[in-house]
């Protein structure tokens, strides 16, 4: 028998014909009962010279993939058109609805923190504050939740099988939101700085310091302890057979509000019990902070996938800052207005259940873009946007989620509402008409939010951008400005109808 010439054997995951020297093969005798078996080679190392990238490459290489069930062999690879496991019904709303519900009481939980911590001195002294607050709460969309759909989309492609890339994967992606975060956080208090001063006409030096060092140390920190988590839900849920698009992004949000507003509340605090003797110390926490950024910044460029969005991926996270900044604006008219009060102890709850929600819708589409089309290619009836009842009637799997997500709306909020009068006791009781107010408001903002995601999505994978990187911190922050501007109007209808808003 005569061997192959060494231009015909090829590496796994890649169609591409590598040499290699004959001596590297096994020897047989030329018998004609000796076949040669099929050898796959897989570089000892991967090189990751700078080259161009767009924002639809893949996470990882395909030499990384090998012995996946996505590798690029013909044996393994998954074709175009192929999608994920159908889920039935039931299976989609077992999945989504434990963390749908961990999520909802992490948003109460925010809630009842907030009614608490406004009367603490700082909230009273310093009101640009709550111009401050859906900014940072929103990092969580901007940061851990994209995070979230981006290590989900990872996962179902097949990208975390090797253990040396997953974590390779992992930490650049956490160094990147490090980064983000830091970034973030100043402009999220330069933006509040700005707005109180347009709505109060002055603001003290001293509340400018507090409220940078405030927002930056929060920030850095929750982005810390939420990411670890998110990546360990993420693993979690791989192992355990559950598809990470339907509990990664909820579980993000579940502990996100809680963390990051205890954490804002006790910084602030703290800060401003010691302003007056010792503000050096604050000027001293920024700059160790911020002299971090060229360590983030050396840590995530040595990876691909993070090297693209240190050039692209400012723009959905500061422009969903702004968006977020402008519902902290609305939050902070109402809370000084006494006719309204009552409205800071469900707007992280209404703002929370409407970027969970849109975000699992969001994340779904994504992987499945990433799945079943190239990069720039969409489905034939969503190449131009539609009705909004088009993003819930189909035979899509999309379809079906989104009316799945929408019909949790009404009994998610209603055993919200509940345990809030569980917690705050019986004087608490929502009326029959806030009630239905608060409802309609939820609904009403989870309805459009479902429709703006169905769009947008594939609006951006038209355009050649990743929609996991894109789309949530537009959704989420779009949830806090519509959920916001819809609860201070039905609270500014009941109390124009005489009702008490609940409270």
């Amino acid at each position: 028998m005569v061997f192959p010439d060494s231009k015909d054997v090829i590496t796994s995951g890649s169609k591409d014909k590598t040499p290699i020297q004959n001596h590297h093969l096994p020897q047989h005798s030329a018998g004609p009962n000796h076949l040669i078996p099929k050898v796959n080679i897989l570089p000892v190392s991967v090189n990751y010279e700078p080259q161009d990238y767009t924002e639809t490459d893949p996470l990882l290489p395909n030499e990384c993939y090998s012995g996946s069930r996505f590798s690029g062999s013909e044996e393994a690879k998954m074709p175009r058109g192929a999608e994920l496991p159908a889920e039935s019904v039931y299976a989609l709303v077992l999945q989504i609805l434990v963390p749908f519900l961990l999520a909802g009481l992490g948003t109460v939980s925010a809630g009842l923190l907030l009614d608490v911590v406004q009367s603490w001195d700082i909230f009273q002294e310093i009101t640009e504050i709550f111009i401050l607050l859906p900014a940072v709460l929103g990092m969580k969309g901007n940061l851990e939740m994209t995070l979230a759909s981006r290590l989900s989309t990872a996962v179902n492609a097949g990208k975390m099988e090797l253990a040396n890339e997953k974590w390779m994967l992992i930490i650049g992606n956490l160094a990147l939101k490090q980064l983000q975060s830091t970034v973030l956080a100043l402009l999220a208090s330069l933006m509040a700085i700005v707005l109180g001063w347009i709505a109060d006409g002055r603001i003290p030096f001293d509340h400018v310091v507090l409220l940078c060092s405030t927002s930056v140390c929060t920030a850095f920190v929750a982005s810390l302890l939420q990411g670890i988590i998110m990546v360990g839900v993420i693993i979690g849920s791989k192992r355990i057979g559950i598809n990470p698009d339907n509990v990664a992004t909820p579980m993000a949000a579940s502990f996100g509000d809680l963390i990051t507003l205890a954490l804002l509340a006790c910084f602030s605090q703290w800060f401003y019990s010691f302003i007056d003797l010792y503000l050096y110390v604050l000027y001293l926490l920024d700059l160790v902070l911020l002299c971090l950024i060229p360590l983030w910044i050396a840590i995530s460029s040595k990876h691909a996938d993070c090297r693209i969005l240190l050039r692209t991926g400012w723009e959905p996270i500061i422009t969903a800052m702004v968006i977020s900044s402008m519902g902290g604006l609305i939050l902070h008219q109402t809370v000084s207005d006494p006719n309204l009060a009552g409205i800071i102890l469900y707007a992280p709850v209404i703002n929370g259940i409407g970027g969970n929600l849109v975000s699992i819708q969001a994340s779904r589409i994504s992987t499945n873009l990433h799945l079943n089309f190239s990069s720039g290619e969409v489905p034939e009836d969503r190449r131009r946007c539609h009705q909004p009842c088009g993003a819930f009637f189909g035979s899509g799997p999309n379809h079906k989620s989104a009316k799945v997500l929408l019909l949790l709306v009404i009994p998610g909020q209603l055993i919200f509402l509940y345990v809030i009068h569980l917690i705050k006791g019986a004087h608490t009781m929502p009326s029959a008409l806030f009630t239905v107010a608060f409802l309609t408001a939820s609904l009403i903002q989870v309805f459009t939010l479902l429709f703006i995601a169905d769009c947008m999505v594939h609006c951006l994978w038209r355009r050649g951008k990743d929609p996991d990187s894109y789309s949530i911190p537009y959704l989420t922050a779009l949830g806090d400005l519509l959920g916001t501007a819809l609860l201070s109007l039905a609270f500014l209808l009941l109390w124009c109808s005489g009702e008490t808003a609940g409270v």
